[in-house]
Order: structure tokens, then C-alpha cells, then sequence
């Protein structure tokens, strides 16, 4: 709760409003706080959380998050957002907290809305849209005074600005590569951490290790993107985007489970393609050309409208069967358990245990307490 300061609903200058939701909770951490059932405001430049009585305002500016996700929570609890969050800048105005020990928050909501919510929020971050500040307005002409220096004079002036012109772009260039040197060298010794704790099996990995090493990951982009400059348009443009997708995208979809939401691979593929931003519709109609292609994922949609991409190598039937050996193994499961256990999205788990109903090997029982899902007994009769 560090990072947030207080100010009010006004928009900064190049600020855009994107959306709003009633009912959140604030938490710092695991902590519960006082900021309870207010409305959480997600603009192009910040997180803004308003009291709905006090109308009191704080903000925080999504510049200092690394990395926002949802929370795979038990059912019956309020569904969360998690935001990781950098250290509190030196210079940050005052907030509501003066420090922390906790380097997230979370959000909790009270009255649905989530899903959207972290959409929005997630598109910002891919977008990062504080860092380009509009050009100012060039100044109107004035008469500039002539050089009286003429002949030799003259020319060695020039020369001399020249001189120092060239100075200072080469010192600048040394400052930028010592930052990449420094940074480099921090990846290359957490690396080394963390491979020695998994080779000596000492120990779990702190979180603090965790969320540091997601956040040098995904700084990592893509060197070559495939743009319409540069690969034309129409078919052609797909086909090769196609290709790069699968080659950025195979590893972590297999190690997702087989199955990666369509949103989380929108995101994703965005942050690593850095200024070169790629529309929705061009990310689908790329990934309708794996199969014809004949590359190792596939755009699948389920029956819910939830649209993933899939390891051919693992696909759909391994996914099913998965869930029907857990549906076996625990007699039901709902969609919050399974998303739980499987290390996968809510809407994702749905959309797997609706798959696996529709061959046969899950029932649905829907009720008060929501919908669960079982073994289909009538295929498949326990053995006496």
C-alpha cells in the first residue's frame, strides 16, 4: 500500500478513462485494509481506488507494476486480482501508507466484474501508453542573429559544435550500454540462484525471486517482429505472423498444460513485441492458419465462446482425458477447483470440463451452490 498516493478523479494531462467497477476491497497483501466496497478505476495511466462515502481518492501509477493476475481462490470467496508491484520511488508523493513489507496487492470483488476488470487492466500494461508522451508543439520561428565570424573562423566554430555534438552522443550511448551491462549481469546471477536451489534441491524459491525473474522474462521481446512493413499484407502477412507466433509461443502453451487463453496469448505476445503492437483481429486470423500450416498449435473455440490455443502434441484429447482422470480421482470438481489445481484460468477449466461433457465423460450438476461437474457414470458404470 506504499506505492499509492492521494489524489483525486481528475485526469491527468493525455489521461484516458477505460473502466470502472463498484464493490472492491483494497487488500495489502494477504492483509485486509480499510479501503472496503469503493470503486476501483482503471485509466491509460493508473489504478485509482474512490471512497463511495468520504469520496476520498489514491492512486497508483502502473508504471511501478510488474505484472497483474488473477487469483485462483477456493469457491465461495470473492474473486481477486493480484498486481505485483517495484519498490515505492524515493521522490512518490504521500499515501495512505508511509511503508510495507508486501510487494503486491489484491483486489476483491464484492459484486462480480473481475474478468473484465483484469482485461482492461491487462491491456494498459501491454499497452504502457504513460511512456509516450505527445511531442510539444514546436516554437514559432524567431530571427536568430547572423554569425559576423566568416572565413577560417567560422569553419573552425562549426568544427568545434561538431566536435562536442559527437562527445555527447557517444557518451550517451556508453551510459545506455553500461544500464545493459548492469542489467544483464543481475539476470545472469539470479539465474545462477536459482538454478543452484534446484539442483541442490535446498529450499523453495522466495517470492521475491519469483516475481523479480518474471519481470526480467518478460522485458524480453521479440527481436524481429513480423509487420505489415515488412511482410506486406493480406495472406502472406499471416502466414509468416503465424509462424512467428508458434515459434515465440509453443514452449509456454505446452507448459501451461496444453491450453493457453486467447487473452492471456493477446497479452503476452504484445508485451514481447514491445512499440509493434498487434490488433485483436490480426492475432486470430494468424492463429487460423496453424493447422493449414501445419504448425504445432491449433485455435480452438469452446462451446462457451472461450477461444484458447492448443499443443497439437498434447491437444484436445489429452486435456479431456486429464480431466476426466481427475474427476475419477476426486468424485466433482467445479471450475474454480479445477483452475486451482491444473494451474489454469477459471474460463479455461470451464471450457475443459464442458469438453470433456461433450464426449461423454463429465455431468453437470447445476445448483444453488453453482456448477460442479462429475464422473459420467451411464458411459462409464463403476466396476462392481
Amino acid at each position: 500500500m506504499d506505492r499509492f498516493e492521494w489524489t483525486n478523479d481528475a485526469l491527468l494531462p493525455h489521461e484516458t478513462f477505460v473502466k470502472q467497477q463498484h464493490g472492491v476491497r483494497l487488500y495489502d497483501g494477504m492483509q485486509k485494509t480499510q479501503f472496503d466496497y469503493g470503486i476501483a478505476i482503471v485509466t491509460t495511466h493508473r489504478l485509482l481506488w474512490k471512497d463511495m462515502q468520504s469520496q476520498g481518492v489514491i492512486g497508483l501509477h502502473l508504471g511501478l507494476v510488474i505484472y497483474a493476475e488473477e487469483d485462483p481462490e477456493k469457491s465461495g470467496k470473492s474473486p481477486k486480482v493480484v498486481i505485483h508491484l517495484q519498490p515505492a520511488p524515493p521522490n512518490k508523493a504521500p499515501g495512505p501508507a508511509m511503508s510495507s513489507v508486501n510487494t503486491y496487492i489484491r483486489l476483491s470483488f464484492k459484486e462480480a466484474g473481475k474478468t473484465e476488470f483484469f482485461r482492461c487492466l491487462s491491456e494498459q500494461l501491454c499497452r504502457r501508453l504513460w511512456e509516450f508522451m505527445p511531442a510539444a508543439q514546436p516554437a514559432k520561428p524567431t530571427a536568430q542573429p547572423r554569425s559576423i565570424h566568416k572565413g577560417i573562423v567560422g569553419i573552425e566554430r562549426k568544427l568545434e559544435e561538431k566536435r562536442k555534438e559527437t562527445d555527447q552522443n557517444i557518451t550517451k550511448a556508453f551510459e545506455d550500454l553500461n544500464k545493459l551491462m548492469t542489467k544483464a549481469k543481475e539476470m545472469v546471477d539470479l539465474t545462477k540462484v536459482i538454478a543452484n536451489k534446484i539442483k541442490e534441491k535446498q529450499g523453495d524459491i522466495t517470492d521475491d525471486e519469483t516475481v523479480k525473474f518474471k519481470s526480467y522474462l518478460l522485458s524480453l521481446g521479440i527481436a524481429n517482429p513480423v509487420t505489415r512493413e515488412t511482410h506486406g499484407s493480406g495472406l502472406k502477412y499471416h502466414e509468416e505472423l503465424a509462424r512467428q507466433l508458434a515459434d515465440v509461443l509453443t514452449a509456454p502453451v505446452e507448459e501451461n498444460g496444453g491450453m493457453m487463453a486467447i487473452t492471456d496469448v493477446y497479452c503476452r505476445i504484445n508485451r514481447a513485441r514491445g512499440m509493434e503492437l498487434l490488433s485483436p483481429d490480426d492475432l486470430i486470423d494468424a492463429c487460423q492458419q496453424f493447422e493449414r500450416l501445419r504448425l504445432p498449435l491449433r485455435l480452438r473455440k469452446f462451446t462457451s465462446g472461450v477461444m484458447v490455443l492448443e499443443s497439437v502434441s498434447q491437444g484436445e484429447e489429452a486435456a479431456i482425458n486429464e480431466t476426466a482422470e481427475l474427476l475419477k480421482n476426486l468424485g466433482s470438481i467445479s471450475a474454480d477447483e479445477l483452475a486451482q489445481t491444473a494451474g489454469v484460468s477459471v474460463m479455461l477449466a470451464k471450457g475443459r470440463l464442458m469438453a470433456a461433457e461433450e464426449v461423454g465423460k463429465a455431468c453437470r450438476d447445476e445448483s444453488v451452490e453453482g456448477l460442479r461437474f462429475y464422473p459420467n457414470l451411464f458411459f462409464n458404470p463403476p466396476t462392481s
